[in-house]
């Protein structure tokens, strides 16, 4: 039997990107042979005949996948990962990857793998497969069953502050402008509150397991995200799958499904304008945009899709080359690579390489004394 080998996060968690690798390393077990890495190890794997490498390219060269998608004898090397046109210092580390693989599986929503081809990533584009998120709906039960009247509808944003360099793709200033600019709605904040986001109320970290946390979601209406550069965020389908309706940019990734309503980016009166009729959206609207949300749940975003897409590029010969690209354009891809805020080499992730270097050092120092 076929053996892959899945380098991905796969803790027991719904949230991604563990419920990723554990959902697909589920499903290919009904196919394969299933062998599981984390996505950080330092080692090289080599293949016995027939086997295939799937996962999650990783910044650090010294990592698993990139060091094993060297190794000659794979059946099948593929390579998956969430993928963003919209800040080139996420993705473009992979450019100096994708030689070595057969297929790169974007993790993605449709508005960004739409565009490819105008992106500085064009010449990936023969490579790419576009494979939608997907969550499983045992896992986020409908909360929402009455909306709240027309002028007291409320809005949340579910995630991080978005002030960190790694971060900044949320875009949350912009939603925090708007927020402001609309003093008469409600928005709050679910998430650790390490910094502030004026205008909206700091609700802080909620367990939606909880009675206390569902009744909380429950009371809202509209998520709302205006990230500039984010994949497919899945705090987007998580409340599709509770009822609430989601609000955000293209650039969030969706675009064009009937139960999400896009507002436009860096538009402060655009948005407000917006925000403001859907303070007054007819319930039997907002219940036409559940049903329509639930269906794409049903159909779209699910695991089993999810999966199918993974294992059609198993199963596949597919192995196109890369598209022409000039000297000066793979040249900025490496350049943005290196001084990206996930790279090894950015000033803060090499002092915090030598504090833990220095932690341990003195740890296993004085286990000697």
């Amino acid at each position: 039997m076929t053996t892959v080998h899945l380098i991905y996060p796969h803790r027991p968690r719904i949230s991604a990107p563990d419920t990723i690798g554990r959902h697909l390393g589920q499903a290919l077990s009904a196919r394969y042979d299933v062998a599981y890495y984390d996505w950080d190890e330092a080692r090289t794997l080599q293949p016995e005949r027939g086997d295939v490498l799937l996962g999650h390219p990783h910044p650090a060269p010294w990592s698993i996948f990139r060091r094993s998608a060297r190794s000659p004898g794979w059946r099948r090397v593929l390579a998956m990962s969430p993928y963003t046109h919209g800040d080139n210092y996420q993705v473009a580390f992979i450019d100096s990857i994708l030689a070595d693989c057969d297929l790169y599986l974007a993790i993605t929503g449709n508005y960004w793998f739409n565009t490819v081809g105008t992106s500085p990533f064009a010449h990936w584009l023969p490579k790419m497969r576009h494979v939608d998120l997907a969550i499983d709906r045992q896992d986020y039960p409908v909360l929402k069953r009455e909306f709240n009247p027309a002028g007291q509808r409320r809005f949340v944003y579910v995630g991080h502050a978005g002030r960190k360099p790694n971060l900044r793709y949320k875009n949350t200033e912009y939603l925090s402008a708007i927020a402001r600019a609309v003093p008469e709605a409600y928005f709050g904040w679910i998430g650790l509150p390490t910094e502030s986001l004026p205008g909206l109320a700091a609700l802080g970290y909620q367990n939606f397991d909880t009675p206390a946390g569902q009744q909380l979601a429950a009371s809202f209406d509209y998520l709302i995200t205006v990230g500039r550069a984010d994949a497919n965020p899945t705090t987007i389908l998580e409340a599709m799958a509770w009822g609430l309706v989601p609000v955000c940019t293209p650039q969030s990734g969706y675009v064009g499904y009937p139960g999400i309503i896009n507002l436009p980016l860096d538009d402060i009166p655009g948005a407000v304008s917006l925000l403001r009729q859907l303070q007054n959206v007819p319930a039997a609207e907002l219940a036409q945009h559940q049903t329509n949300n639930w269906r794409a749940l049903e159909e779209h975003f699910n695991w089993e899709r999810f999966a199918a897409q993974v294992i059609d590029a198993i199963e596949s010969d597919d192995s196109p080359p890369l598209g022409p690209v000039i000297a000066r354009q793979r040249a900025y891809l490496r350049w943005c690579a290196a001084v990206s805020p996930l790279s090894p080499w950015h000033p803060l992730n090499l002092a915090r390489l030598v504090a833990r270097r220095l932690r341990r050092r003195s740890v296993l120092s004085g286990a000697r004394d």
